[in-house]
């Protein structure tokens, strides 16, 4: 008897694990079948990463835990060998790939192989190797450019390309774990169509993600997990139930929250002015602030708008241009990090890892760097003291989860990462808040919190800009939306913005393909 032929590609049951006496999986279990794309939800805490490491083997489950796949028993602890002798991929965090390497190198390391003798490696055998992989994708990217120089829809491919390794052809399973986090729209379009084509070929696809809009749109069937508890498991997915998910993620309903939400002051001085920009993927932008206003940048992913958050924060010069902050002219040339804060102007960037924390470092460490200018204690107690009664408060608006500010940031969930960089800035008073992607990879009940803060600031005074490519957050949030293309506003839209209008300025289109167009709606078993 052949033991996959009518199993589940992947049978999980029984997963417990806790760590000390904190107990983050208790008893969960669902399925995957052949050819499916199954979404696994939950917010940041509920135990989704915790399971993926349990079928990877980087953590191992209490006694009594199954994993089976195509009917075959998975020994557990497992081994990353074991699971991919058994046709199981995972594709990380941002697609998981190497910018500074080739395409052939990202394919190929972990799986190089050496002569036996001279132990030298045959890249003519590797690059085979890789090319049979983008055969089977139909779809080719040069093997030997740098991964930072390919387009988004390029490292989204290289990404498939690369777990298909580890796939036997018409089956396997590949999970993505928050892999599609940092795409634009339209780079999620292309991975859902690449992705549409290994499935329809036999490969399942276990789909982790934040994007609830997301897994409505191209998910068969959803897990839901919430505080290490199975939910429901094997819901039918259908575009627009995203309310529900929510509400499964949540425990509760999610309040609405209202479009728009600045409190502008149409007459008063710009907070910031930025005007006749030229720089790098700029050509003649023109930006204007109020205090109050909630402004936000969107565009196409090469349109440039995302460059103007790290302009105005001096962490990328402008060849030329104008910048009054309070009417104050600054020199653009000049304008660094510190002359930006020194100005009243903050910026919370679009990769928190890198650029926004210093994950060794403790709640209120992170907080104090924009006064010690270094990743360390080096504050007086008194000194200290009082940046922990200033940080406090907003801790707990914040809701960070735990409520520590000696906790350390690294081994925090991202949606409270994104939480301490917020408290970080608006503790100062601050002139102007830049974000970009500001609940990219955050859980919706975080989500929720962020909006509520950054409206906050902005009824407090301080001038709001707000880059990204997720309409629906610039739908609630911002009095205005600037469309850019070709390095420079295209279109202003005022507020309340509806986020189809939004979509439909940005694509010069009143209708944008769905993630999965080739595609029928599911109706699932």
């Amino acid at each position: 008897m052949n033991p996959g032929a009518s199993a589940p590609r992947l049978s999980l049951s029984g997963v417990s694990v806790a760590y000390r006496r904190n107990r983050v999986l208790h008893d969960v279990g669902f399925a995957v079948g052949p050819a499916e794309i199954h979404a696994l939800i939950g917010q940041n805490g509920s135990g989704k990463s915790t399971l993926v490491k349990v079928l990877t083997g980087l953590c191992t489950a209490e006694p009594g835990a199954c994993v089976e796949i195509d009917g075959v028993p998975l020994r557990l602890p497992a081994r990353l060998a074991d699971v991919r002798a058994a046709g199981v991929a995972v594709v990380h965090q941002s697609l998981g790939l190497v910018p500074q390497m080739s395409v052939l190198e990202n394919m190929r390391i972990g799986r190089l192989r050496a002569r036996r003798f001279s132990r030298r490696i045959r890249w003519d055998r590797e690059r085979a190797a890789a090319g049979r992989m983008f055969d089977r994708l139909g779809r080719h990217v040069p093997l030997d450019v740098a991964v930072h120089r390919l387009s988004e829809e390029d490292r989204a491919t290289v990404a498939i390309a690369r777990a298909l390794q580890d796939t036997p052809h018409g089956g396997g399973l590949i999970v993505f774990d928050e892999s599609t986090r940092a795409l634009s729209r339209r780079s999620l379009e292309h991975f859902y169509e690449v992705l549409d084509d290994v499935v329809r070929a036999g490969t399942s696809a276990l789909l982790i993600s934040h994007r609830l809009e997301e897994v409505a749109e191209v998910a068969d069937r959803v897990t839901v997990l919430r505080d290490g508890k199975l939910v429901e498991a094997g819901r039918a997915a259908r575009r627009g139930s995203e309310g529900e998910l929510a509400r499964l993620m949540l425990g509760r309903a999610l309040q609405a929250i209202s479009s728009g939400g600045g409190h502008a002051r149409p007459h008063a001085e710009p907070a910031v002015e930025l005007a006749d920009v030229i720089a790098t993927r700029l050509d003649g932008a023109a930006v204007r602030v109020a205090p109050g206003e909630i402004v936000g940048l969107t565009g196409l992913a090469d349109s440039g708008y995302d460059q103007v958050p790290y302009v105005l924060a001096g962490v990328e010069r402008a060849a030329s241009g104008k910048l009054l902050v309070n009417g104050d002219h600054i020199d653009l040339d000049r304008f660094t990090p510190a002359a930006a804060l020194g100005a009243g102007v903050a910026l919370v960037p679009g990769d928190r890892e890198r650029a926004g924390l210093a994950s060794g470092q403790t709640v209120a460490e992170n907080a104090a760097l924009p006064r010690t200018g270094t990743a360390g204690p080096r504050l007086s107690p008194i000194r200290r003291r009082a940046e922990l009664a200033e940080l406090i408060p907003w801790l707990d608006r914040l809701r960070l989860h735990p409520p520590d500010p000696h906790a350390v940031v690294g081994r925090l969930s991202g949606g409270n990462q994104q939480k301490v960089v917020l408290a970080k800035w608006l503790s100062r008073g601050l002139r102007l808040l830049v974000l970009h992607e500001p609940t990219q990879a955050v859980d919706v009940g975080a989500r929720a919190v962020i909006v509520d803060a950054v409206k906050d600031a902005a009824a407090s005074g301080c001038g709001v800009l707000v880059a990204g490519s997720d309409e629906n957050e610039l739908s609630m949030l911002c009095d205005r939306v600037l469309v850019f293309r070709d390095g420079r506003v295209h279109r202003e839209l005022a507020g309340p913005c509806r986020p189809e209008v939004i979509v439909a300025a940005v694509f010069a289109s009143s209708q944008r393909r769905p993630l999965r167009a080739n595609r029928e709606e599911r109706v699932c078993p």
